[in-house]
């Protein structure tokens, strides 16, 4: 290849990365305006700490989502079973597209969207809400004819937090990596789910209990139970919802998926794909679809020819596939005791395999 070649190929490079980020920029602006049209929308009798919790549905709709009939056929199930009144757990491997799938479902329902994400941290208080703090004013009472009484008065602050403002709200609740969250936390779930009520532990007076909004739902993610940092959820909540599993889409979904959010040839990002499904069988790390994106985005940047339909041929140099894919994995393997050691072992493996 020669130096005019090369600088045009550069070129090439450079036009595509600004155009990518200019869409990008574009969809920002976009989601800015919906959610400040939204937030205008909800200020009407809605208190401020829920203004900041409830997300209109058009902020949290997937942008690109792309829809197939695999991806078609999941979604339905979900929608199918909230219309059904049953909360819905979505469990697959990380990076299959769970969330996407369930913010999108969330969407589609029109309602408010309230996001949670799961941790060790979050515990009841953070699901329901808590005090925060106290509110100090006086009370002056003239009860004799120029005689003043003041009494300081202390009165505490509750706010509500995610699952309160979703209940009473009646909003689509998605819960991102439940089981991350410690168990004991989801026991105020049990009522909520089988009564229609919520209780608020810490909350005192005759509100302390929320009945539940007719049109709250709720779609829950996890990664399968072989994931470190899962939680086995207590049987009893398991009891009151139901369950469906994502698994990786087929070659096609994932090809859509690729070209949804990279500029690329369709040979190109056919071969991504391949050398993605083809990791995932040969590796014992997960291999999402965001690897198969994020690898055909490093492609676009260190192959130009990916994004140029009038090159000769479209082969990718197997030296360039076997770094992109070795650069991406890498973290996964990385932070253990024998990183150097692993990561060489790694782009071995790459290499043989692709």
């Amino acid at each position: 290849m020669g130096p005019d070649s090369a600088s045009r190929d550069r070129k090439v490079r450079g036009r595509k990365i600004r155009s990518d980020r200019n869409v990008k920029e574009r969809r920002r602006a976009k989601k800015r305006q919906q959610q400040a049209r939204s937030n205008g929308a909800q200020s009407n009798g809605t208190t401020g700490s829920a203004r900041e919790i409830l997300r209109s549905p058009e902020d949290v709709m997937p942008d690109p989502f792309v829809t197939t009939d695999a991806v078609s056929s999941l979604a339905d199930r979900i929608d199918g079973w909230l219309e059904a009144d049953q909360p819905v757990h979505v469990i697959g491997p990380t990076g299959c597209g769970k969330t996407a799938l369930a913010l999108a479902s969330a969407a589609q329902r029109g309602r408010p969207v309230v996001w949670i994400d799961g941790d060790e941290a979050v515990d009841t208080a953070a699901l329901v809400g808590d005090h925060a703090g106290g509110e100090k004013y006086l009370e002056d009472d003239r009860y004799v004819s120029g005689v003043h009484k003041r009494t300081e008065v202390v009165r505490e602050r509750w706010v509500d937090n995610p699952l309160s403002v979703a209940a009473r709200e009646g909003a689509t609740l998605v819960y991102n990596e439940f089981s991350r969250s410690d168990p004991v936390a989801h026991n105020v779930l049990l009522s909520v789910f089988e009564e229609g009520i919520l209780e608020r532990p810490g909350k005192r007076g005759d509100d302390r209990k929320i009945d539940v909004h007719p049109e709250f739902r709720a779609i829950l993610t996890s990664n399968t139970a072989e994931y470190a940092g899962v939680h086995e959820p207590q049987d009893a909540l398991l009891d009151r919802m139901v369950g469906v599993h994502v698994d990786y889409y087929d070659f096609e979904t994932e090809c859509e998926i690729v070209a949804a959010h990279v500029d690329a040839t369709r040979e190109r990002i056919e071969h991504v794909v391949e050398a993605t499904r083809q990791l995932r069988e040969e590796l014992d790390i997960v291999v999402g679809t965001r690897v198969a994106i994020t690898a055909a985005k490093g492609l676009a940047v260190f192959d130009g020819s990916v994004s140029d339909a009038d090159a000769d041929g479209d082969e990718v140099d197997h030296a360039v596939l076997t770094n992109v894919f070795t650069d991406v994995l890498s973290p996964k393997v990385a932070g253990n005791e024998d990183g150097d050691h692993d990561v060489a072992s790694l782009e071995s493996t790459v290499s043989s395999a692709l």
